[in-house]
């Protein structure tokens, strides 16, 4: 109703406001049970009124330690105290978008900014809760999907991420819309209504149950990968396998659901009756009881070495149990419509291998494990008498998770309608690790959301009896704080969130200095303050221009790995030890970036003697970038200080300007190898380099493995052992960043054997400190030039390049460069 209409004008422009008042607001009417979509969540109040509750918040903090972190927590627990402006959504948004995701990880879960704000301080004063958040460590390991099968399911599954989440409603709705000319009823119709409600009850038939729990696994699937959260592997137990083969790319949608339709169709047809029972005992101890009952019994799943599952006619099974029983094995009767995996199932076969008939195959796009066979992409997979097996066959679910841990997999998650794979997981992991616990053989089991077994963690990413989203975010924060790069940005979609001011790095101060009686030896008494720094000892702020002069000394004594770097028969500091340099530098006045660094003259070593260094950075202009320069000279005798004085050289000059927010992980560094990538063999590279005067020694040797895509180069490096126990005070250890250049030489611009060297840096931005193995990607910028990015193992973004010139360098120039050097060496 307008309230009021006026007008006015100022210098010349008129300006009309019209103030009127809002509608007011319908009250929702009590949706119907047939109608899912009347729901806005899967609550209600009294009288039935949907009950939408706010959405819940990821606030991810992290540092490079267990005390940095919590000490980020309460800078931050400060700063939002005095800034009550900013909200839980955008702070949300902007720690996650806007912040490197370090090793030592904290994520706080809440729905408003006071509940946030209270988990922040209370895990910065150690006393959290497991309802304030998570935390963990990120450490390296693969990730394996695992889909749970039939059993999993319960009223109302799927409800409030529907409500809630555009993408896992998109691709629920695209399944269902394929599944419903199929089945008897509308799926969602039965998934998503009440419990309670007479379409709910029809989810416990086998005909919709199969359907249901496959529908519910792709879209949870897609909504994990559209938040950055991908597999490196999968597997499925029973019917979920059929999704594991649908995401993998074995199975288009179109077929994997005419194979699901058809095969919990087929069994719902079969004569009722059957037993199936979860029995606490190994394979070997229940086989020999099968002996004279194989027509009538099978053993339909080994899901644990110490859980199995009898599948058959009644009185047979019954029969088989009771001695287990008598020996105090515990057992439990599953609620089933049928004996699955059992000779029961014998009768539907042939109908089911004619459906089989037209459905095509694909190569998988993601590894799958077989849990028929055990097998990884096994190609019987790929054929229709292999899912005509698949009804028949035990479960081999031990088996596939036995395989999956030998292929490196440290991260688990249960993708599926709550954690009744967990447990069996958990006492599979528990006996290859060392024997431990004793999960129960079958079911949800009041397991935590997550398990950690050793270094492995167990997730499931929903629950029967918590709220979906609460679940699902635990779930991710889990992965997310051992080490998964998850997409926040994509999580917190559709609330408008933008990015706001947060607080800097809470620096964890460690002195690397002798303690000394007062005034021998404080550089305090002589105007000095530490550099922090394993190449630089000292910094100080110059009386004029607002700059910075930070000093050092370089040896091979004192820095063995620097004699492992030569290059036509001298000993150069490398390259990236003078960006390291001019990083460090970047960082005592504020300046995260730097913007160019050309390299002058080659900085050599002799193995005996030291040389100084001086990096000094000048005032900032309008901009706020500040050149830097790299000087050395020969380490004074100190006997006769100025007998061997040659003077200062200058190595480097450039510019810093102030740093960029670290951006979202690349498809390229998450799914690894890159896909359509070709190897590149490697071997032998190190021996070709010294061919060609190269001569690097163990510290440099860093490049593992290597691969192509057109004019694309990627690569894994790591640091030796020696030298990763020892990246602390590095931004990122000049041998590292080294090895991730090694890949320029397998291009053709080094293919004339003549000595190139870095030359140009441009744009060079660090994101994360303290890395000891990286994937590359590089990328030619030019004739003599290549882009340069580097992420951690997990895929996070740790340092980029925009643009790094080489060039060639002749040996006259090099001998020349050791004229200072051999002078400092008498």
């Amino acid at each position: 109703r307008r309230a009021a209409v006026s007008s006015f004008g100022v210098s010349g422009t008129n300006a009309h406001v019209i103030i009127e008042q809002p509608p007011t607001p319908a009250k929702p009417t009590k949706p119907t049970d047939t109608d899912p979509e009347a729901y806005s969540d899967s609550e209600a109040d009294s009288d039935g009124t949907p009950v939408v509750r706010p959405a819940l918040l990821p606030w991810p903090v992290s540092a490079r330690g267990a005390d940095a972190v919590r000490a980020q927590a309460a800078r931050l627990h400060a700063h939002l105290l005095a800034r009550p402006d900013l909200t839980a959504a955008d702070v949300a948004f902007s720690l996650g978008t806007t912040r490197a995701a370090l090793p030592h990880r904290f994520i706080a879960l809440g729905t408003d900014r006071a509940e946030l704000i209270d988990a922040l301080a209370r895990f910065a004063e150690e006393r959290e809760s497991a309802a304030d958040g998570v935390t963990g460590t990120a450490t390296p390991g693969a990730t394996a999907f695992l889909f749970s099968g039939q059993g999993s399911q319960w009223a109302g599954m799927g409800r409030e991420l529907h409500a809630r989440f555009p993408r896992f409603r998109q691709a629920l709705d695209a399944v269902c819309a394929v599944l419903d000319p199929l089945l008897e009823r509308p799926l969602r119709e039965v998934m998503l209504t009440a419990p309670g409600t007479t379409q709910a009850e029809a989810l416990d038939t086998t005909g919709c149950t199969q359907p249901a729990v496959f529908a519910l696994e792709v879209a949870l699937f897609r909504l994990l990968e559209s938040w950055g959260i991908r597999p490196d592997l999968l597997a499925g137990h029973s019917i979920g396998e059929i999704a594991a083969a649908h995401v993998s790319g074995i199975l288009s949608l179109e077929d994997a659901c005419t194979l699901v339709a058809a095969r919990g169709g087929l069994m719902q047809r079969l004569p009722s009756g059957g037993t199936m029972v979860a029995v606490e005992a190994s394979p070997d101890e229940v086989l020999p009881l099968l002996a004279g009952h194989e027509h009538e019994v099978g053993l339909a799943a080994v899901n644990a070495p110490g859980a199995v599952v009898l599948s058959g006619a009644d009185t047979a099974v019954r029969e088989i149990v009771a001695p287990l029983t008598e020996r105090g094995r515990r057992t439990k009767r599953l609620r089933v419509s049928h004996a699955f995996h059992s000779p029961l199932m014998e009768p539907m076969l042939d109908e089911f291998r004619r459906t089989l008939a037209r459905v095509t195959f694909h190569e998988p796009g993601i590894p799958i494990v077989s849990t028929v066979t055990g097998a990884t992409d096994p190609e019987e997979m790929r054929t229709a008498d292999y899912w005509v097996t698949h009804v028949r066959a035990t479960v081999r679910f031990a088996d596939a998770v036995t395989a999956l841990h030998a292929q490196g997999v440290g991260r688990w998650v249960e993708v599926g309608p709550s954690a009744t794979l967990l447990p069996v997981i958990q006492q599979t992991l528990d006996v290859m690790d060392g024997p431990d616990g004793s999960a129960g053989p079958e079911g949800d089991g009041g397991a935590d959301v997550v398990a950690p077994v050793g270094s492995d963690v167990v997730v499931s990413v929903l629950r029967r009896a918590e709220p979906e989203e609460r679940a699902l975010l635990t779930a991710v924060s889990r992965l997310h704080a051992a080490g998964t790069s998850v997409d926040w940005a994509a999580v917190l979609e559709g609330l408008g969130a933008q990015r706001v001011d947060l607080p800097t790095y809470a620096f964890q101060r460690q002195r690397y200095w002798l303690d000394v009686p007062a005034g021998t030896g404080d550089m305090s008494a002589v105007g000095l303050g530490a550099a922090h720094h394993p190449l630089l000892g000292a910094s100080v702020a110059l009386a004029e221009g607002d700059g910075v002069l930070l000093t050092g000394q370089l040896s091979p004594a004192v820095q063995p790995w620097l004699a492992d770097h030569t290059v036509g028969g001298a000993t150069l500091v490398p390259g990236t030890a003078l960006v390291e340099l001019a990083l460090r530098a970047g960082d005592e006045v504020g300046c995260g970036r730097v913007d160019d660094l050309t390299l002058e003259a080659p900085l050599v070593l002799l193995p005996e003697g030291a040389v100084q260094v001086q990096v000094t950075v000048g005032a900032p202009d309008e901009r706020g970038a500040r050149p830097v320069h790299v000087y050395s000279r020969p380490q004074p005798d100190p006997h006769h200080p100025r007998s061997t004085d040659t003077g200062w050289s200058r190595h480097a000059t450039g510019l810093l300007t102030p740093g960029t927010p670290a951006p979202t992980p690349s498809d390229d560094f998450t799914a690894w190898p890159p896909r359509a990538a070709e190897p590149v063999g490697v071997e032998g590279f190190y021996e070709d380099l010294a061919d060609r005067g190269y001569e690097y020694g163990p510290a440099f040797q860093g490049l593992l493995r290597a691969w192509r895509r057109g004019e694309e180069l990627f690569a894994e490096v790591a640091l030796a052992e020696q030298q990763a126990s020892g990246v602390g005070g590095f931004g990122l250890h000049p041998a590292l960043l080294d090895a991730a250049l090694h890949p320029i030489g397998l291009t053709s611009l080094v293919a004339d054997g003549a000595t190139r060297l870095p030359f140009a840096w441009s744009g060079v931005s660090l994101y994360a400190v303290g890395a000891t193995a990286l994937r590359v990607r590089i990328a030619p910028t030019g004739p003599d030039s290549f882009s340069v990015t580097a992420a951690d193992p997990t895929g996070a973004p740790v340092a980029a390049v925009e643009s790094l010139n080489v060039r060639e360098v002749s040996r006259e120039q090099m001998i020349a460069a050791m004229g200072p050097a051999a002078a400092g060496g008498g």
